[in-house]
């Protein structure tokens, strides 16, 4: 344990010193306030033993500097030296960042106790810092998990609908397009049916995996919607580069080739894709809703006109949302 000393006089800072030598502890002396703010800045000791009364900064003023140079979590016990001993005194100690008072002539007895106290402290509060970084570290888990799907390991719906609120309220603070992707796997229950469920779940996680792949920037997210359905947000993306991401999911999926011998149009997995784009301002009444709502018919026409294909939401459609 590392101890800064912070004391004009020579003779009381030889004598505080020698005693916690013999308790086994590293001493720093420094003979005013700046020397001792300094060797602070360098050093970071464990514990200051502070004179109150010296020449230039006095110890209140330095214990308050103290306080001001330390960040957010450090906590270094300051044990102030003074022949005051007024309860006006104390308090502005206890104010200025202080944690405990020695009376000079420091006594041996009570200045190791003072110590041995204060080393508890700092243990417990070590003890405390270590169990909130862990639990910190759980919650982050924690809201992980809660926001994965438990399938395909991407985005889940609660995910979705947290990101394209947030997205939707970004988009008309600052009057830029959104869009978003409705995607569908093409006659997955023949697929099911066909293959079982067991190759139907690692279907849909290889689909998850090549949707994420093609995702490039941060900002973009595909979450899985339900049963087969997947989504995807593209912020400050309009109609003609969603269209273009979106035929680019498409052809990804079709690339991997995953064999479908009861499907209707191939004989491999493919998807289809429904698309909505919104240029929402300020002054915007509507929703992702109905965005969501225009994405979904969307999607139902480019199933209708046959599958695995890109299919875009009509203007009204798009800009109402």
């Amino acid at each position: 344990m590392k101890v800064l000393l912070i004391e004009d006089t020579v003779t009381s800072a030889t004598i505080v010193s020698a005693q916690l030598a013999k308790l086994g502890l590293e001493t720093v002396h420094a003979r005013d306030g700046e020397a001792g703010l300094e060797i602070f800045k360098q050093s970071r000791p464990d514990l200051i033993l502070l004179d109150v009364i010296m020449p230039g900064l006095d110890g209140f003023e330095v214990a308050r500097r103290i306080r001001l140079l330390e960040k957010d979590g450090d906590w270094t016990p300051i044990i102030f030296l003074t022949a005051r001993t007024s309860d006006k005194d104390l308090e502005r100690g206890i104010e200025v960042g202080g944690d405990d008072y020695l009376v000079k002539p420091v006594s041996e007895i009570v200045l190791a106790a003072k110590v041995r106290a204060m080393q508890r402290l700092a243990q417990m509060r070590l003890s405390l810092l270590v169990l909130t970084r862990r639990l910190d570290d759980a919650n982050r888990e924690l809201k992980r998990l809660t926001s994965v799907d438990g399938l395909t390991g991407i985005a889940n719906r609660r995910c979705f609908d947290e990101s394209i609120a947030r997205e939707w309220q970004r988009s008309r603070r600052n009057r830029l397009p959104l869009s978003v992707l409705m995607l569908d796997v093409d006659f997955f229950k023949q697929y099911n049916d066909r293959y079982g469920h067991q190759s139907g779940d690692e279907c849909l996680k290889a689909v998850a995996r090549c949707l994420q792949s093609e995702l490039k920037r941060p900002a973009d997210l595909v979450a899985r919607f339900g049963g087969e359905e997947f989504v995807a947000i593209l912020p400050e993306t309009n109609v003609v580069g969603a269209k273009r991401v979106a035929e680019t999911l498409r052809r990804a999926i079709e690339t991997l080739k995953l064999p479908h011998d009861t499907s209707a149009i191939a004989d491999h997995v493919t998807v289809s894709v429904g698309v909505a784009t919104v240029y929402p301002s300020p002054d915007d009444t509507g929703s992702p809703a109905a965005m969501m709502e225009a994405a979904d018919r969307a999607l139902y026409q480019a199933k209708k006109a046959g599958r695995n294909r890109v299919a875009i939401a009509s203007e009204p459609e798009a800009s109402v949302a």
